[in-house]
């Protein structure tokens, strides 16, 4: 079993997704974080839908906003999200998904879509 944290919530499926403030479009950001480092590989957006695919398969499941279409993480690509845990932020409005990654979280070939980063001196 995890470790629990003190004051940790834990839901059925059925309420931890009454609990998610979806906004007006149906859409929830998703963070992937990798399970055992905490490095955070990408964001995507969820649908309740989604959601309960993702918890249902345990692999991530998201919404493409340019396709207008459920996507599985992976089935095109071969690099898939392994869902170890899913957790919500304290206002309901954001989703982290602890996740073992294969191969490339982002479609650009990187391990994580977080690769640009700010230069305060340049």
């Amino acid at each position: 079993m995890a470790n629990r944290i003190k004051d940790q919530t834990f839901l059925s499926e059925e309420d931890f997704i009454k609990a998610v403030s979806f906004n007006e479009d149906g859409l929830v950001p998703a963070i992937a974080q990798d399970a055992v480092t905490g490095e955070v590989l990408m964001m995507a957006w969820m649908t309740k839908e989604t959601l309960h695919e993702t918890i249902k398969t345990n692999r991530a499941c998201y919404w493409s906003r340019s396709r207008q279409s459920f996507w599985r993480k992976g089935d095109s690509s071969g690099h898939e999200q392994h869902i170890i845990g899913i957790d919500l932020d304290c206002d309901g409005d954001t989703i982290l998904l602890k996740i073992e990654q294969i191969g490339a979280a982002c479609h650009t070939g990187a391990r994580s879509c977080f690769f640009t980063s700010l230069d305060k001196d340049a």
